[in-house]
């Protein structure tokens, strides 16, 4: 795949997995949020919790998860500080981090506390 195809692909992945969360009844507060320390493709509410989600694309679910490196993680751990940073409770704010996984047919599979 060419990176403007991998580029637009992402996007669209992005799109869908926005979509499912505001259908569960989640408000999407930021898309690709930059930070110092990386970007967080998906930032929800969940009533007073914060959700980061990293969204990977790909042939197949196992595919896409196989993506997800702790570098990766690390960096996402990183951005996510510098988000909280600026809520009204800072670091104390109820967070979690999910990784959305979307397969070429759009099935989308959410893996809650992902990086627990």
């Amino acid at each position: 795949m060419s990176g403007r195809v991998s580029y637009h692909a992402g996007l669209a992945a992005e799109d869908q997995v926005a979509a499912h969360y505001t259908a569960r009844g989640h408000r999407i507060a930021g898309r690709r949020w930059r930070g110092r320390s990386g970007e967080i493709d998906l930032i929800a509410r969940d009533g007073d919790d914060v959700v980061f989600i990293e969204v990977k694309a790909s042939r197949s679910h196992a595919a896409a998860a196989a993506r997800v490196s702790p570098r990766q993680i690390e960096r996402i751990f990183a951005a996510a500080g510098e988000y909280l940073a600026g809520e009204p409770a800072g670091q104390n704010t109820p967070a979690r981090f999910d990784v959305a996984l979307v397969d070429r047919t759009g099935r989308i599979d959410i893996c809650e506390n992902a990086f627990l």
